[in-house]
C-alpha cells in the first residue's frame, strides 16, 4: 500500500461525492453519459454476430447499427426472435447465404446474423481523463494486458451488466474489440465505455491524483477482497491470464486483495475474477 495516501474505510475522506457509479445505474441507465464534446469520433465500423449480441444492440443502441445481414434459410426461432427485436426500429435488412455471413464474421459460428455496426471508438488517455473527472464515486474496471479475446469479452459484459463507469485498458497490450469480443459481451462491446491509454502506470497514478482508490487483485495477497472497503471511488485492477499484474502497475495500487481459493486450483480465469470483484462492490454498495 502506498504510504502517502490514506485508506478509504471509515468513510469518505478524499473528496469524492457519493451519488454517482454503480449506486446510480437505476437512476441513470446510461450511466457514463458522454461528455459533451470530448468523445472521440464515431466512424469507424465494425461487425457484431450472433442472434443474442444483435439483439441486445437492436434493443439499447439501435440507432448505430447501418444494417443487419440474415441468412436466407434462417430457421424460425431464430427469425422470429429477431422480427420481434426489429420491431419500432427502422434498421435495414438483408438476406444473405450462409458463405457471405461467414465472410463478413471471419467465423461460421455467427448463429445467422450479422449486424454491421458503427462502433464506438474508445477513449485515449486524454478524453478518459476528462471523462473521468465528470464522475462521482465511480466504479472502474482496469484490465492489464488481457489477450483472450473470449476473456475480455466476458468481462466487458459483465462491466456493463454490474455499471462500471469505464473499463480501461492497455493500449497494444490488452485485445481491442474484435467480432468475437463482441459476440461474446453480447452487445455489451458497443455499449459499454471503454478507454485505452498508452501507459497504464501513469493513469493509475492520475486516478489516485483524483482520489480513486486503486485495488488490485494479486493470488499471493493475504488481505481478501471481500475484506477491502469497495464503497468509495474505486478502480479495480485485474492482471493477464496467468501473468498476473505487471510490476508497474501492482506499484500504483494503494493495496492488493485476493479471493479465497479453497480447492487444488490456485488461480480463476480472469474475467470469473472480474464478475465476483465487481458484485462484491455492487453487494457493498447495495445495488439491486
Amino acid at each position: 500500500m502506498s504510504p502517502t495516501r490514506a485508506s478509504p474505510t471509515g468513510g469518505n475522506p478524499r473528496g469524492i461525492s457519493p451519488g454517482r457509479g454503480a449506486a446510480a445505474v437505476a437512476a441513470d441507465p446510461a450511466r457514463g453519459a458522454e461528455v459533451s464534446g470530448r468523445r472521440q469520433a464515431e466512424t469507424r465500423q465494425r461487425v457484431l454476430f450472433g442472434i443474442n449480441a444483435v439483439a441486445t444492440m437492436l434493443r439499447r443502441d439501435a440507432a448505430h447499427i447501418i444494417r443487419i445481414c440474415r441468412q436466407n434459410n434462417l430457421g424460425a426461432q431464430r427469425r422470429a426472435r429477431l422480427a420481434a427485436a426489429l420491431e419500432g426500429h427502422a434498421v435495414p435488412v438483408a438476406e444473405v447465404d450462409a458463405a457471405e455471413l461467414a465472410r463478413m464474421a471471419g467465423t461460421d459460428n455467427h448463429q445467422g446474423v450479422v449486424a454491421l455496426v458503427y462502433e464506438r471508438a474508445p477513449l485515449d488517455e486524454a478524453a478518459a481523463k476528462d471523462y473521468v473527472r465528470e464522475l462521482t464515486r465511480p466504479l472502474l474496471l482496469v484490465l492489464d494486458g488481457v489477450q483472450d479475446p473470449r476473456n475480455f469479452g466476458a468481462c466487458l459484459r459483465t462491466a456493463d451488466a454490474a455499471g462500471v463507469d469505464l473499463v480501461v485498458t492497455a493500449r497494444n497490450r490488452n485485445v481491442g474489440i474484435t467480432p468475437v469480443v463482441s459476440k461474446v459481451a453480447a452487445g455489451a462491446a458497443g455499449l459499454q465505455p471503454v478507454a485505452e491509454v498508452a501507459n497504464l502506470a501513469r493513469f493509475l497514478k492520475f486516478l489516485a491524483g483524483t482520489g480513486i482508490w486503486i485495488i488490485g487483485t494479486d493470488e499471493a495477497a493475504e488481505q481478501s477482497l471481500f475484506d477491502v472497503d469497495l464503497t468509495p471511488g474505486i478502480a479495480l485492477v485485474l492482471g493477464a491470464e496467468g501473468a498476473g499484474l505487471r510490476h508497474l502497475t501492482r506499484e500504483r495500487c494503494d493495496e492488493l486483495a485476493s479471493l479465497p481459493m479453497r480447492g487444488a486450483v490456485e488461480s480463476l480465469n480472469v474475467s470469473v475474477a472480474t464478475g465476483i470483484c465487481l458484485y462484491e462492490a455492487l453487494r457493498q454498495r447495495r445495488v439491486g
